[in-house]
């Protein structure tokens, strides 16, 4: 581990229950230094998917170092693993349920280090262990202790099989791409699973088609247009994004997770 002593928290907790602020306390009593972000405890409930992207979005901008702990886990309880893991430069610390998927791919596309371990030593954990709160339990405390100089090697043996998300990925066309909706922000904007690398070419000869609408070329910003018209663009994490002008283009297009995108590109661009 670094210098750099931060741990992040993301949860389907929810903002208005005792669960979140517990696990800040857990941390600090075992490494009282730490500083602690909250990436969100809004996640939607037992959706591992929204979490693991939340996580892919978020975790490249933190310190090298930085250990992320992550409680979607439906399967609490159950025979599930957990899990810590070096992942590049950064750490997890969660349900080995795919909360990592992004994390893992990005270390592993960029030929980083990789080093996984199945949480066994119960010397980390709170002397009680619940069958239901092991956010609380289990994760903190395991992050508190890698974050005060614990060694990946002493929590347990190594894990070679991450359990990973089959992540939904866009299809080739004759002219473009079909995808769809993956994530739906505060705001109501739609991102999808197709990516800013294969927009090639010049963005105004980009077409998008979802929910009986079809939008012409790629707005610069959220806020390029007349408030409540509908533009798509690239959003900050280098997806294609549907949004409306001061609006949610959730609401306007009844569209939602799984709702399906299509791409047309000019023709010139479609050569090999």
């Amino acid at each position: 581990m670094t210098d750099m002593r931060v741990i992040s928290l993301t949860t389907d907790f929810g903002a208005g229950d005792h669960e979140a602020g517990v696990l800040k306390g857990v941390i600090w009593r075992i490494c009282p230094d730490v500083k602690i972000a909250d990436l969100s405890h809004d996640v939607t409930r037992h959706n591992v998917l929204e979490g693991a992207l939340l996580l892919g979005r978020s975790t490249p901008y933190f310190p090298e170092g930085s250990i992320h702990v992550a409680v979607v886990d439906p399967g609490v309880g159950t025979v599930r693993r957990g899990m810590a893991a070096r992942l590049g430069d950064q750490w997890y610390v969660g349900p080995d349920n795919g909360l990592c998927t992004l994390m893992f791919q990005r270390a592993k596309r960029l030929n980083l280090p990789v080093e996984m371990a199945a949480l066994e030593n119960t010397r980390y954990f709170l002397t009680e262990v619940t069958a239901i709160f092991h956010g609380r339990d289990v994760f903190a405390p395991v992050a508190a202790h890698l974050a005060a100089g614990a060694a990946l090697k002493d929590l347990g043996a190594n894990i070679m099989d991450p359990v990973l998300l089959d992540l939904p990925e866009p299809t080739r066309t004759g002219h473009g791409w079909k995808g769809q909706v993956i994530h739906v922000d505060h705001f109501g904007n739609l991102a999808t699973n197709i990516r800013v690398d294969q927009l090639t070419g010049n963005h105004s000869g980009v077409s998008v088609r979802l929910s009986g609408v079809e939008l012409h070329g790629l707005a610069q910003a959220f806020g390029d247009g007349a408030p409540g018209s509908l533009v798509a663009l690239v959003d900050s994490s280098g997806w294609l994004a549907v949004s409306v002008v001061n609006g949610s283009a959730a609401q306007r297009l009844n569209a939602g997770i799984g709702t399906a995108v299509e791409v047309e590109l000019e023709a010139r661009q479609d050569r090999e």
